[in-house]
């Protein structure tokens, strides 16, 4: 049988090798130290539970959803109010199967095939891969260390901004860990306004920056909702991941096309997880802040603990990952170096050419070992000798 060359439009999975040899190495018995997939290991906060477990006790939780309950949109606007100081309204509200899924499909209901749109370089690989799926051509704008990893509207030609139908912003960003500002946000609206281009803004690691810098919404900013939305996640505040639970919020023509292109795919989501994220939304933030302290410690633990054994990784300012330049003696082959560091070391990290253009020459590690295993790493990866 052939297949869609659709399919021919998406690379070879980068991960399978990492894979093989991670399998081969906890066969053989060798302690390895799994920091390549960003999958919180903090437990999820028990009314959360308790509000999945009590619903889906009722029978008619388990039928068709066909919507977002009402309580549910109420709970984000009520949300958006005390966590951000954002007025929205039911209407700017719509759920999805987690940010990997909405980002995947939103394409579909945006541009049409051949049309342009502003990708991140690096980026988190489903924004390339929904570009691919809607048939939209990428013209990725440079996030690099020579701008603090922020997106620079002014390295946009002209003649690019004025074919481009929207611009992906990603911040905190997955996977280099910067943290926009005030200047950062007003110079995208004010660059979307003067070309016509719709700003779609990825805010899944809002509740995790560092050094006392407070996180926020793209939506805070005066013109943000005339000319975008943004996907807010609970998977990563509220260590829900595995439930999918997320949100596009902003302008309504642009909430109910994506609204509209769901319902043709999807029944709703499951009731029981809808009052969970209720639960979540309504809840205590407590936990959510002291989370972000203990990843902050873990932030500090890898970053200063690679640098005390001669590795020159920069703090990340946010998200649960670091980016790190590979060793001067990999030459910026980060596949290469990933696999050395899995055989010498048992280290495990994501190489940074997984995250398109101008990844390549990084490593991505993700903050999802407790401090005192991190130091183990460290140790391991200073024993190993790979950094001579």
């Amino acid at each position: 049988m052939e297949f869609s060359t659709r399919l021919g439009r998406f690379g070879d999975e980068i991960f399978g090798a990492l894979n093989d040899k991670k399998l081969a190495l906890e066969a053989e018995g060798r302690t390895l130290y799994n920091m390549s997939v960003g999958t919180p290991d903090f437990e999820t906060p028990l009314h959360i539970r308790e509000a999945l477990a009590t619903a889906a006790m009722d029978p008619e939780n388990w039928k068709y959803a066909l919507r977002d309950l009402p309580e549910l949109l109420d709970a984000v606007v009520r949300y958006y109010d005390r966590r951000f100081g954002v007025s929205i309204t039911p209407d700017m509200v719509c759920s999805c199967y987690g940010t990997q899924e909405g980002m995947g499909h939103v394409g579909m209901a945006l541009v049409n095939e051949g049309d342009t749109i502003l990708l991140p370089t690096p980026c988190y690989p489903v924004f390339i891969a929904g570009a691919k799926m809607a048939g939209a051509e990428p013209w990725y704008y440079p996030m690099t260390a020579e701008t603090n990893f922020l997106p620079d509207v002014n390295t946009i030609p002209e003649d690019v901004a004025r074919a481009a139908k929207f611009m992906v912003v990603s911040l905190p960003a997955n996977p280099m860990g910067s943290v926009g500002n005030d200047e950062v946000y007003r110079e995208l609206i004010a660059f979307a306004k003067q070309y016509d281009i719709l700003l779609l803004h990825d805010n899944a690691y809002s509740d995790i920056i560092f050094d006392g810098v407070k996180g926020g919404s793209f939506l805070q900013y005066e013109g943000a909702a005339d000319v975008g939305a943004e996907f807010f996640s609970l998977s990563k505040s509220f260590d829900v991941t595995g439930a999918r639970m997320s949100f596009l919020i902003g302008r309504p023509d642009v909430v109910g096309a994506f609204r509209k292109l769901r319902s043709q795919i999807d029944f709703g989501m499951f009731l029981p997880i809808q009052y969970a994220a209720i639960a979540a939304l309504d809840g205590p933030r407590d936990m959510v802040e002291q989370q972000c302290r203990d990843y902050q410690a873990r932030r500090d633990a890898l970053c200063g603990g690679l640098r005390s054994i001669g590795w020159n990784v920069p703090d990340s300012k946010g998200s649960m990952f670091v980016w790190a330049p590979l060793p001067a003696n990999y030459k910026g082959d980060s596949m290469a170096f990933c696999l050395d560091l899995i055989e010498k070391a048992g280290v495990i990290t994501t190489p940074g050419s997984s995250f398109g253009p101008l990844g390549e020459g990084y490593t991505r590690f993700a903050l999802v070992l407790p401090p005192e295993k991190i130091a183990e790493a460290v140790q391991s990866i200073a024993d190993s000798g790979i950094l001579d």
